[in-house]
């Protein structure tokens, strides 16, 4: 049998075994659990990323000084620069939890005669 022909097998087969343990109660778990931590966290960044640049340009607000000549600007700006490092922190954090459960996922499907490239 002819390399060519091996791996379009081997995909097929790795195709329908992703789609078993897409329809298992673990896999939704994971997914439910990554949308419920992923989807706040992006608006929370967006939301603040983007309000730096809207309230310098449609407001005066951050124009006031903060301490001593350092205005509300600069204050809001390294307040984006360490909200980044946090919630990379975090997410790094959580995805270590993520794989894990998938990791056990991918044990589980061994088991049950499944393949793991």
């Amino acid at each position: 049998m002819g390399t060519a022909i091996k791996s379009k097998l081997a995909a097929e087969n790795q195709k329908e075994n992703f789609e078993e343990v897409e329809k298992t109660e673990k896999f939704k778990y994971l997914i439910r659990k990554k949308k419920k931590f992923i989807v706040p966290l992006t608006i929370f960044f967006l939301v603040f990323y983007f309000a730096l640049p809207i309230f310098t340009s449609y407001t005066n607000v951050l124009n006031h000084p903060a301490i001593g000549d350092i205005s509300w600007v600069w204050v809001f700006a390294v307040a984006q620069f360490l909200m980044t490092w946090t919630l990379v922190m975090i997410y790094m954090k959580k995805a270590a939890v993520f794989d894990k459960i998938a990791e056990e996922m991918i044990k589980e499907e061994i088991a049950r005669g499944g393949t793991r490239t």
